[in-house]
């Protein structure tokens, strides 16, 4: 749209607003009525380490969202010259997980406990026995039972418990309520109910019993809401606390607050059954909208759903790029000792399309890109390494193509586990990230790792914030019985099919060789982390 139209649509209240608290940046994306983003605004922020505990204060929660609001009203300003006084719709988004429990006069009681503790161990394991349902150490549930187990004094007088983005929104808008997305990572979801499974919330109920807590899990859990459905309205001391100018009006609607792999799923169009995405940065994770449920529990896999409550597969892994950047930033470190002055773009893309020419196995070579622990492979530690025989053909293509299939050695684990153990079906996946950044490497290496169609969008998603923005202009925009899937494929994504390659047989096959001597050579790594201190 053009920057007139912009303009009108700033001015007629008809915008809407998505913020997303992620783990080093607070972004706002204020979008149009076609979803495009017309401004935004963002405070940069980082977790402090308080008592051993992974936190941010309530005060840094507050100055952050204030200031990412303001950067985004400043950039309306600057580009329109306008201020900005109404929102059609606003939704909150964050890292999802963690634990922040309240008393009945509403007061934080411990600080906020993120996704990024792992202090829950013995909680995580009891629960996913009692459960027969994976429960990570994220999971604000976990955190509730462990602090349960720890005798924690605060326990007893809970009278609401929530995640981050929850509770910016219940202080919003006095509603306590999570989207369905969020809420699976707080407690296992029934997908036949789209709500917290009931049965499950008997039996933790029988196991604390024994304590005599005045409340039931029912009774501080939020409400659970679906994508499209309206999850309160901005009030008067909700506008105090997001703008401090108080030029904004109240009443806005705002959408059931999400987490970042819902609004993750919703930026890269894969909510539907049979679809999924692979996001591939420093670390890699991919999320697949399964058909039903599987067959039994798998601690390399967690569940969660969609925004709508479809289930969702997660198979997250702490270690993609950084190994394999290191390795480039050796050889730049070569070519200026030569003389010679590099561009990295340059450097990465040569190097990624020499992957291409190597052996499809690589050649007998072999590397783990662990710079810290995995625990799909069951590595509490990491070690990078590089290793190779006598016999091994060690030539740069096939050192550079080892480098990029370890990046994606600890997610095909766990992918194997749902396409070969599971049976799941996939349709097409999407990648983004900056493994994805030249064309032609990447993508194909992880159509060939999981035998899978991929689409790498232009955009590649333009982040966690323009998803939560997409899901509240869906609450508003949304025509009677129109799914999200068909939303986002009529109004959000019409047009931007992306790049497809279907998977190259001699990648499939290198990538299954390759992983037999992975699997092998763990034995390796296991060493290198006992011995190497």
């Amino acid at each position: 749209m053009s920057l007139e139209a912009n303009k009108s649509t700033v001015v007629n209240g008809k915008a809407v607003l998505g913020i997303e608290m992620g783990s080093t940046r607070i972004k706002a994306v204020l979008v149009n009525e076609k979803n495009e983003p017309i401004a935004s605004g963002s405070h940069e922020w980082e977790n402090q380490l308080v008592n051993n505990i992974w936190t941010y204060s309530e005060e840094a929660i507050w100055k952050g969202i204030q200031d990412s609001y303001q950067d985004m009203v400043r950039d309306v300003k600057e580009k329109y010259g306008v201020p900005v006084k109404k929102l059609a719709a606003l939704g909150f988004s964050a890292m999802m997980h963690g634990y922040m429990p309240f008393d009945k006069a509403g007061n934080l009681m411990v600080p906020f406990r993120t996704w990024r503790n792992t202090m829950t161990e013995q909680a995580s394991e009891e629960l996913t026995q009692l459960f027969a349902y994976h429960i990570p150490q994220r999971w604000s549930i976990a955190h509730l039972y462990q602090a349960i187990l720890n005798k924690e004094e605060h326990v007893k007088d809970i009278d609401f418990m929530t995640t981050l983005e929850g509770y910016v929104h219940w202080k919003l808008t006095g509603e306590k309520v999570l989207g369905v997305g969020e809420a699976s990572g707080m407690f296992p979801v029934d997908m036949n109910i789209r709500n917290y499974d009931k049965k499950r919330m008997e039996q933790f109920d029988e196991l604390t019993a024994p304590y005599h807590f005045p409340w039931k899990l029912e009774d501080i859990l939020p409400k659970v809401l679906l994508a499209g459905e309206e999850a309160g309205r901005l009030t008067e001391e909700g506008v105090k606390l997001l703008d401090i100018t108080g030029e904004l009006e109240a009443g806005v609607p705002l959408c059931p607050p999400e987490g970042d792999a819902g609004t993750g799923m919703v930026a890269t169009n894969s909510v539907a059954q049979r679809t999924g995405n692979v996001s591939a940065g420093t670390s890699v994770f991919a999320m697949v909208v399964l058909e039903k449920e599987l067959s039994k529990v798998y601690p390399e896999i967690d569940l969660v759903t969609t925004p709508t409550g479809n289930l969702v597969a997660m198979v997250h892994c702490n270690n993609c790029t950084s190994d394999l950047n290191a390795w480039v930033g050796i050889f730049k470190e070569f070519a200026e000792s030569m003389g010679i002055k590099v561009d990295m773009n340059r450097l990465f893309e040569t190097l990624y399309r020499k992957a291409m020419e190597g052996d499809a196995d690589c050649g007998g070579l072999l590397a783990y890109n662990y710079f810290s622990g995995e625990h799909i492979t069951g590595f509490e530690e990491g070690r990078p390494m590089f290793v190779r025989t006598p016999e091994s053909k060690f030539n740069l293509a096939n050192f550079m193509r080892v480098h990029l299939f370890t990046a994606l050695g600890a997610l095909k684990t766990g992918m194997d586990i749902l396409l070969k153990e599971e049976g799941v079906k996939l349709d097409k996946i999407l990648g983004h990230g900056g493994l994805f950044k030249t064309k032609g490497v990447g993508q194909n290496l992880l159509a060939g790792a999981i035998n899978t169609p991929v689409s790498v969008m232009e955009t590649a998603g333009e982040g966690g914030a323009w998803g939560i923005a997409v899901l509240a202009s869906y609450l508003v925009n949304k025509e009677e019985n129109e799914t999200l899937e068909q939303y986002l494929d009529n109004k959000v994504f019409a047009g931007q099919e992306g790049v497809e390659v279907q998977p190259d047989e001699r990648d499939v096959k290198g990538f299954d060789a390759f992983m037999e001597k992975y699997a092998a050579g763990l034995a390796i790594e296991r060493a290198a982390v006992d011995h190497l201190k």
